[in-house]
């Protein structure tokens, strides 16, 4: 992710830092000298999956365009030990001071981030299943979260509204079925979209692919009664995705994947996941 022809998030970074700047970083102000150089050491306080070292740099040049250089120690998405020092940044150290809890606040929450997804996705290897996450993401960092995703091994489900549809209980409710729902749609949208809707039970599984739904989501089953819709859904047409969704968990979501289903969404990626720990401990050059 190239953060520095991206200007949606550029904005977002100056808007981060303005809600942290204030008018200004006083302490440092008062304490530090402004000619004074420094490097910054980013260290695992815990293994983690390290993301958004683009993100931590951008924030620093945001506030020195000149000045900040990043050592990176380890490639994003790599694995690191607790304990690991895995990037390194030189520069005006007010600029380091400024930028520190910024930086600190996105590298902590995408790692983790990155670091569940890469639990789920080990945990179902070996299967044909992906893990891909939901629009479940904290408002304002969802591109953000989603490329987190990407980098722990995950897949991106919608990336907003207008990225697909996605017919769920409230929509049928409200078009009068499902086949008027899947009908109405495929009026509406252009060939390249593709059409998921949700369903409980057998009938409504049935009534999803005979409309002809591109892909069905299981919400809410059992991995019993997942691998019993899914053979049902491949007897009636092969080329239907189907999704399990509801509750996931560490503990489960292989008794999924080996039911047969081909994605298996997972809501708490995003808003669960807790902030892992790193430190950021700037000294003097």
């Amino acid at each position: 992710m190239n953060l520095f022809e991206n200007s949606y998030i550029l904005a977002s970074i100056a808007e981060f830092l303005s809600e942290d700047l204030g008018r200004g970083d006083i302490t440092t102000q008062a304490t530090v000298a402004p000619d004074v150089r420094g490097q910054g050491k980013f260290l695992a306080k815990e293994d983690l999956v390290v993301c958004g070292l683009d993100v931590a740099e951008a924030v620093f040049v945001h506030l020195d365009e000149d000045s900040p250089e990043l050592e990176t120690l380890v490639n994003e998405g790599d694995e690191v030990k607790s304990g690991t020092v895995f990037a390194i940044l030189r520069g005006y150290a007010d600029v380091l001071l400024a930028g520190e809890r910024t930086a600190l606040n996105l590298i902590q929450r995408m790692s983790g981030i990155a670091t569940l997804t890469r639990q789920f996705v080990n945990a179902i290897e070996g299967t044909g299943a992906q893990i891909v996450d939901t629009r479940k993401t904290t408002p304002g960092l969802r591109m953000l979260e989603k490329y987190a995703v990407t980098v722990g091994g995950g897949k991106n489900h919608r990336l907003g509204l207008d990225d697909g549809v996605l017919i769920k209980d409230n929509h049928i409710a409200l078009a009068g079925g499902i086949t008027e729902a899947v009908t109405l749609a495929k009026k509406m949208v252009g060939h390249l979209h593709k059409i998921e809707v949700e369903i409980s039970n057998w009938a409504q599984l049935r009534e999803a692919v005979e409309a002809g739904a591109d892909i069905v989501m299981l919400d809410n089953q059992t991995p019993e009664e997942a691998a019993k819709l899914v053979e049902m859904s491949r007897n009636m047409n092969p080329n239907v995705l189907i999704e399990a969704s509801g509750g996931m968990d560490l503990d489960r979501v292989r008794s999924f994947a080996e039911a047969g289903v081909d994605l298996i969404s997972v809501g708490k990626l995003t808003h669960s996941a807790r902030a892992v720990d790193i430190s950021f401990k700037i000294q003097t050059i």
